[in-house]
């Protein structure tokens, strides 16, 4: 049986479709409601439950990153009263998966763009429909630009834009890193050095620059590409964190990195425990045996206590990183976790949120508990309807013993 997904708190009627010819249907209201009866055959299954919203989780149901990307830019921005519009819309390319994920520093302070991707040729009909609802007001701090274009991506009709170009990934990046300096009115004194060679351990990096405005600049296993070097210069010995093990960026980068400022090395073995190193890092240090968390001047998410967002990805959906980022900049914020399987819950971030994301209550009950919110991206060819019920028995509040 279909399952029709509701978000009820969206402002618009948007079909997210996807490339392959599946669509997932998100309706929401604006004037009638396709309400569900009473009479209505598995009614709760109708009204999206438990497969778009339990009572921790909220899943994006597209059946692609583009679909992915215009639901959550509509979840972060819902454009149906004033003062829920952005200010502008990153337009990112989904032939480039650096550019798309180094593109998520833009929804960081000032400039605050959702993203949302394209192809070369014309607007995916879910891209189109979203932005034409988000309806950006233009942002000051790029020139009054609506629309930012990066990359090879159509120009959207009606719409200020401007673009950011760059001849291979690595300058696009260095590209994208320049804007955001000039929109920020400085260069970061941080910036994340991600491989440009294996998207999986890449990918928690953008929702961490979408929050932080860090920007995120690539190098290869071979070495530093001369664009990533000059943007790393214009930093002015910036403090340096590389995302990633030896087997994907060798130490040998990292020394060469020195020449540009300090450097320290974050990351895991695999793609899901890289993504799980990310989430638990601060420099510096959290101090043993002590409350941790991201203080002013830190770098790193620091999820050693509940109370927090999280975004499930699965890692064979690059591009869903870049989609989901806004997420980590807005709402309940929080760490990108990823997944190497739809239908199993990694013991690795499993036993993150037993560890680290399970609140606690006392005899003062569960209203003075802290929560967490957990998101998932994709429908459930990315993330089974199970999985997201483990999820949202890990992020429930429970009697603390």
């Amino acid at each position: 049986m279909r399952r029709t997904a509701w978000l009820a708190l969206l402002g618009i009627c948007l079909v997210l479709a996807g490339c392959g010819g599946r669509r997932t249907t998100v309706f929401v209201h604006e004037g009638s409601t396709g309400a569900v009866h009473s009479s209505t055959p598995n009614a709760a299954q109708q009204l999206g439950f438990p497969t778009t919203a339990t009572k921790n989780t909220t899943r994006v149901p597209g059946a692609d990153p583009v679909a992915d990307a215009a639901g959550v830019a509509i979840a972060v921005y819902p454009s149906a009263a004033n003062g829920t519009h952005p200010t502008a819309v990153t337009l990112a390319p989904t032939d480039d998966w650096q550019a798309a994920i180094a593109s998520s520093v833009l929804m960081s302070s000032p400039i605050r763009a959702p993203i949302l991707l394209s192809g070369a040729t014309s607007l995916p009909s879910a891209t189109k429909d979203a932005l034409t609802a988000l309806a950006p007001a233009g942002a000051g701090s790029i020139g009054g630009a609506q629309v930012i274009r990066i990359g090879d991506v159509p120009t959207p009709s009606g719409v200020k834009t401007t673009a950011i170009s760059g001849a291979d990934p690595y300058k696009l990046a260095a590209a994208i890193d320049r804007f955001a300096s000039a929109a920020a009115g400085k260069a970061s004194s941080d910036v994340v050095i991600a491989s440009g060679d294996d998207p999986q351990y890449a990918m928690p990096a953008a929702g961490w620059a979408a929050e932080s405005g860090n920007p995120i600049l690539f190098v290869s296993r071979s070495g530093i590409p001369q664009a990533t070097a000059q943007a790393l210069q214009s930093h002015q010995r910036p403090h340096i964190f590389v995302l990633g093990p030896t087997s994907v960026i060798p130490d040998s980068i990292l020394k060469q990195l020195g020449k540009y400022g300090t450097v320290k090395r974050v990351g895991a073995s695999d793609p899901v425990a890289n993504s799980v190193a990310f989430a638990l890092y601060r420099d510096p240090p959290c101090p043993a045996n002590q409350p941790c968390a991201h203080v002013p001047g830190s770098f790193g998410w620091a999820m050693r206590s509940p109370g927090h967002g999280y975004t499930l990805i699965n890692d064979k959906r690059t591009l869903d990183a870049a989609a989901s980022a806004p997420l980590s900049a807005s709402g309940s914020y929080g760490p990108q976790l990823l997944t190497d399987s739809a239908t199993s819950l990694p013991t690795t971030v499993q036993n993150f949120f037993l560890d680290y994301a399970t609140p606690g209550f006392t005899q003062e009950g569960p209203t003075a508990a802290v929560y967490n919110h957990g998101w998932m991206i994709g429908d459930e060819t990315a993330i089974s309807v199970g999985v997201q019920a483990q999820v949202d028995n890990l992020l429930e509040a429970v009697p603390q013993k």
